[in-house]
């Protein structure tokens, strides 16, 4: 019964309120679990003989309010989305809705700071989204009802900044827990035999990169380029727009560069030694990594983070660098197949990919942190190369380029294949792992809102009074 709780109590993830239009708000674990069928009627009056639905305030959990007319935009917002509504109550809207204002409430508590250029960059991504799919932001606004563009960004800047609130929140929770091996072991004995899950198939992958040369003058260009740039933006231009114009990060260019950073965010080691060496307003000179060249300019130091903008640029790789890099990782494949030198020692000494030239080549899962690949769950790309791969079998030279528009060749190996099967403690360690510490996080948020519903105050109006929650916002 133990993993079926489990999937109770992340069912939630279903339930998922986007409050913005078209809005991604990613909820890291939620203990709502599967509420009983009890829907509140909505309040009506009579007017002009004709029933009307009345808005109100239904919920205030701190310092937070919730209208009747937020949960029937929850059932717009998932419509829109091309989910289907048919099984969630309006109770269980409403029980997503209080799980956000409250965790939004507590981070301002536990002083947790969302900034107003934070916030001004989320609102650049989303409203540039919303201008791709309905292509005339007039729509939106009339969507929400609202008389201006500027009425509408206000609104839309307070959700947005409720919503990271209320993210930052949770991820505070979640990240301190952790779990020891004594943990995963009891975790898996309690599991009944009969329910054990069933991993699906797997394979581990290992491959040689190779990156086509650049010439001097190339990279030259690029430099000549971003110190063009850095000249403009020095003179008065924004830096922001610029990242939009040119930058070739597609991560941050539409927010026009923006990253907030810290000395433990996974960015590469050149990138994170120019940002913590400059001051507040300063401009870089333009530096290399393994993507290309950058700018980065420092919006603003808080402590440990820094909230910066940058610009990527990679230089133009010829025809004849692709044809040459080509030529080369062909060769390392005929070494390989006459056995001069194995497939692994060939990414230790030839491959140009430093994250996997170490391990011999081997791929990790970014999902799991594992070097093992679920057929369902592998990228489309990558299961396209590997697929009809024989044991032992090597590709031939694979064109790849990147979503930054980088192009290298590589090969392509599969080193082993796990075939479905029943959970084993110790073949299937990582997965049992994981497992066990989302029970423990899910018990800890679980905990967490026994805890804090307690100490805030929490008021539910009117016939929502009637519904059956599982945390105990009636405080009964």
């Amino acid at each position: 019964m133990l993993l079926k709780k489990i999937q109770l109590k992340t069912i939630d993830y279903k339930f998922a309120l986007t409050i913005c239009f078209l809005l991604f708000f990613n909820s890291f674990i939620s203990a709502q679990e599967i509420i009983p069928d009890v829907v509140a009627e909505k309040p009506v009056e009579i007017v002009s003989g004709q029933r009307q639905k009345i808005d109100g305030i239904i919920a205030t959990v701190g310092d937070y309010i919730v209208l009747d007319s937020d949960i029937d935009k929850g059932y717009l917002e998932i419509t829109s989305q091309g989910g289907s509504t048919k099984d969630i109550t309006r109770c269980q809207m409403l029980g997503k809705l209080l799980e956000d204002k409250l965790y939004a409430h507590q981070a301002i508590q536990d002083s947790i700071i969302v900034s107003d250029a934070e916030v001004r960059s989320m609102m650049e991504e989303r409203l540039n989204y919303m201008m791709q799919q309905v292509g005339d932001i007039n729509k939106v606004v009339a969507y929400y009802k609202k008389n201006s563009v500027e009425e509408f960004k206000t609104y839309f800047s307070d959700i947005l900044k409720e919503q990271k609130l209320a993210s930052e929140m949770q991820k505070k929770i979640v990240d301190g827990v952790e779990i020891t091996p004594e943990e995963v072991r009891n975790f898996f004995k309690k599991i009944p035999k009969d329910e054990l899950p069933t991993f699906g198939a797997e394979m581990e992958v290992a491959q040689i990169v190779v990156e086509p040369k650049v010439s001097k003058e190339d990279e030259q260009k690029v430099i000549d380029r971003l110190n063009a740039i850095r000249k403009d933006v020095l003179e008065g231009s924004s830096f922001a727009t610029k990242a939009v114009l040119y930058s070739q990060d597609p991560g941050s260019s539409p927010n026009g560069g923006f990253y907030k950073m810290t000395r433990k965010t996974p960015f590469v080691k050149e990138f994170k030694d120019v940002a913590f060496s400059l001051a507040e307003g300063e401009i870089s000179e333009p530096f290399k990594t393994n993507f290309g060249y950058h700018i980065i300019m420092i919006d603003k130091i808080k402590g440990q983070e820094v909230e910066l903008r940058h610009i990527l640029i990679a230089p133009t790789v010829s025809e004849d660098a692709l044809k040459d890099a080509k030529e080369r990782i062909t060769n390392i494949r005929k070494k390989i197949e006459s056995k001069e030198i194995s497939f692994a020692d060939a990414a230790r000494t030839e491959s140009d990919e430093k994250e996997t030239r170490a391990n011999g080549g081997t791929l990790v899962n970014p999902n799991t942190q594992d070097t093992r690949f679920e057929l369902t769950k592998m990228d489309p790309t990558l299961y396209s190369q590997v697929s009809n791969l024989k044991d032992a079998e090597i590709s031939q030279p694979l064109l790849n380029t990147d979503d930054k528009g980088k192009k290298t060749y590589k090969l392509i190996t599969v080193t082993n294949r796990i075939e479905e099967h029943t959970a084993d403690y110790a073949k299937d360690y990582t997965k049992i792992k994981e497992l066990a510490l989302k029970e423990k996080q899910i018990n800890a948020i679980a905990k967490w809102f026994d805890e804090k519903i307690k100490d805030t105050y929490i008021k539910i109006i009117g016939e929502y009074r009637d519904c059956a929650f599982t945390n105990n916002w009636l405080k009964k």
